[in-house]
């Protein structure tokens, strides 16, 4: 039995909630299939600054470091939004992109055929859908310097943040669009602002020339992000997978994620380089949607999206291919059964809660294993 090192950080809100739905699948995988999952647990966000007074304490970070891979709920909340800007819940968030130096944020927006008509487009525009949004998470404008709000002498002010890309990072991530692509249907949309941003021109010509350089089988076309953001609205099941920086992925991935009919259905990836030696990469996963406050503790939350991002973490940290797509096949089998939380509700369907949905879904879990 092998051993494999999961840190959960359940965070905030719903997290500890959907966490626990998680454990369960982790528990059933070790006592059915001896996985040999070992879990530690740790505080971020809210919860660890109510705790330590920072958003993830230094301990914490590296237990994360030194895990296989790190599973994220939820952070933040309104209880939150006075303390100071370096301590607020999110900055744990981001602590834990840049010293894992997680540099590819994978956020597939995948449409249930059972949720077609939960959509707000026509069920015949995302039925079917299946993107995959690769996201540059450590560069950009999000972590550029200088990021500031300074004094003008006519007793103005101005706020600046800083767009900045290497050549590397616009190359690492590139690769691995190019990489997953081949996987998929083989086609690869990289968006950017090469129109008014001199980082936009830079991040074009590099996704260019590796593309030329070294996956030349791969179909490459480019589009200015916002017209992406009409096209995904328009007529999404054009697309394979989208490449594009820090924060044109971010808007650009809600946006896919919101086709699929909630919010509360999708998972994501987040992962660091390979290490040459090992093979392994720093890896972390979280559901896309957030901490949910006005629903926490009443055991309504939808766990899904936690769950798919645990079949994320089978198939890319651990080459669990089989588990991994038996995970997505229950979780598909449970929506088709009828069950349904009630972001996610339908007319004929089953309203279940938090842990009947955690339930069901282990229970078709062992279904498809034994298949």
């Amino acid at each position: 039995m092998s051993h494999r090192k999961l840190f959960l950080l359940p965070g905030d809100g719903i997290g500890p909630e959907i966490t626990a739905e998680l454990e369960k699948v982790i528990a059933f995988m070790n006592t059915k299939a001896d996985a040999g999952f070992e879990i530690e647990k740790g505080l971020v966000g809210g919860s660890a600054y109510d705790a330590h007074g920072v958003a993830i304490s230094d301990d914490d970070m590296a237990r994360a470091m030194a895990a296989d891979a790190v599973i994220l709920a939820a952070v933040g909340g309104p209880k939150w939004d006075s303390v100071p800007y370096d301590v607020r819940p999110e900055a744990g968030l981001l602590r834990l992109r840049k010293d894992m130096q997680l540099f590819a944020n994978l956020r597939p927006a995948i449409c249930y055929s059972a949720l077609a008509a939960s959509s707000s487009l026509k069920p015949e525009l995302v039925e079917g859908l299946d993107i995959l949004i690769v996201r540059e998470l450590t560069g950009g404008v999000y972590f550029g310097e200088p990021k500031e709000v300074i004094d003008l002498e006519n007793g103005q002010q101005r706020a600046i943040d800083t767009q900045v890309y290497d050549t590397y990072e616009i190359e690492r991530i590139a690769a691995v669009a190019f990489e997953l692509a081949r996987t998929r249907d083989n086609r690869v949309c990289s968006m950017d602002k090469r129109n008014v941003m001199k980082s936009g021109l830079f991040w074009n010509q590099v996704v260019n020339r590796v593309h030329d350089e070294k996956y030349k089988d791969v179909t490459l076309s480019h589009m200015l992000a916002d017209a992406g953001g009409m096209q995904l609205v328009r007529a999404p099941k054009q697309f394979d997978v989208i490449v594009t920086d820090n924060l044109f992925g971010d808007l650009l991935s809600d946006v896919a994620a919101m086709l699929t009919g909630s919010l509360g259905m999708l998972p994501s990836a987040s992962l660091g380089a390979e290490d040459p030696a090992t093979g392994k990469r720093k890896a972390m996963y979280e559901p896309v949607h957030g901490s949910a406050p006005d629903i926490a503790g009443q055991g309504i939350a939808n766990p899904l999206a936690m769950i798919a991002s645990f079949a994320m973490c089978l198939r890319y940290s651990f080459n669990m291919i089989k588990e991994a797509e038996a995970l997505d096949a229950a979780i598909a089998q449970v929506l088709e059964d009828g069950l349904r939380t009630g972001d996610i509700m339908a007319e004929g369907c089953r309203k279940v809660g938090t842990a009947a949905m955690g339930d069901a879904v282990v229970d078709a879990f062992a279904g498809k294993l034994a298949a």
